[in-house]
């Protein structure tokens, strides 16, 4: 099922979902569905499964020269949903990402998980490949989200990158796309990054999840904006309960977000990370609260590979 037809399903009641990482290459599915299972309890209808692009990594090779090789930690996003949807019988929302892929390869992706039923995509730019500083895509590759969204459209009514192809079938995927209420850190200002949501808007999304945010005030002036933009979409916010103490200054390095004062606060108050995430987990339940006071589609907690916390925030709420 689409995650907008659950949203639709739900007639106004707020959702649970999450976010998961691929485990770490050399693992197995167990070590994912051992954080998955407490989830499980609160009956998430749709799981995302995020993509991780190649890294760069420079090995000491004999003659003490630096030989560059490429890399790939976490594989298998395609395999996970297929077993997330096998084992746990929810829909699972691939990322599919610009980096690493060119346009035949993204095709591919899509074709394999329209074979196996999973009926939603979430589309993202990605990150830049470690440790290069800024975005380069592939050749013949995507450059950007909305690029992607095209290729999915097109796949939608049946057109390939074979023009050749006879009574080609076509697909019927959902599609996501990321918004952030605290702008995007390559937009010189928020009215530019507005504008480049409702481009994806218009060329086929069919919901935004929102990048996490640790002040409510943010996502509630993100939507009245993008409501006044003409952006309509259903907009679900991305939420993260902070676990350790050192995330106080990783979180805004990596994701671009502000801290609350009064949060920050509390934080540096904390004597050890246990209280630390104690903290989180309160914080988190009380954005949550005014959230489903406020009417939102879903809370969708990014779990970072750690259920523990979003456990505790699930079971105040659903």
């Amino acid at each position: 099922m689409k995650v907008t037809e659950h949203i639709q399903k739900a007639n106004g009641n707020t959702l649970f979902s999450f976010e998961v990482l691929p485990p770490l290459k050399g693992q197995n599915i167990r070590s994912l569905f051992d954080h998955m299972d407490p989830l499980m309890e609160f009956k998430p209808p749709f799981v995302d499964v995020t993509y991780h692009r190649e890294e760069y990594v420079y090995k000491k090779r004999g003659n003490g020269l630096l030989e560059r090789k490429t890399v790939r930690k976490r594989p298998g996003t395609v395999g996970i949903c297929a077993a997330i949807q096998n084992h746990y019988k929810v829909d699972a929302v691939p990322h599919i990402i610009c980096g690493g892929f060119t346009k035949e390869d993204t095709e591919n992706a899509l074709i394999d998980l329209n074979f196996l039923g999973i009926d939603n995509v979430l589309l993202i730019q990605g990150d830049t490949r470690k440790p290069e500083r800024e975005f380069v895509p592939e050749p013949d590759g995507h450059a950007y989200a909305s690029e992607l969204i095209e290729q999915v459209v097109d796949l939608n009514k049946g057109v390939y990158l074979d023009e050749e192809l006879e009574n080609a079938q076509p697909s019927d995927f959902c599609i996501g796309v990321a918004g952030y209420p605290e702008k995007h850190f390559a937009a010189p200002n928020m009215q530019t990054d507005l504008k480049y949501l409702k481009l994806k808007q218009e060329k086929g999304a069919d919901y935004i999840v929102t990048q996490m945010f640790f002040d409510n005030k943010s996502y509630f002036n993100f939507v009245d904006r993008c409501r006044e933009n003409g952006i309509t979409l259903p907009i679900i916010p991305g939420l993260k309960p902070i676990t350790s103490i050192k995330q106080l200054t990783i979180l805004p390095q990596l994701f671009h977000v502000d801290l609350p004062m009064e949060l920050t606060a509390e934080l540096e108050a904390c004597n050890n990370n246990e209280e630390v995430r104690q903290v989180g987990i309160e914080w988190t339940i009380s954005q949550s609260k005014e959230l489903m006071q406020y009417g939102v589609p879903s809370l969708h907690y990014y779990s970072m590979g750690k259920s523990a916390s979003v456990y505790e925030v699930a079971k105040a709420l659903f």
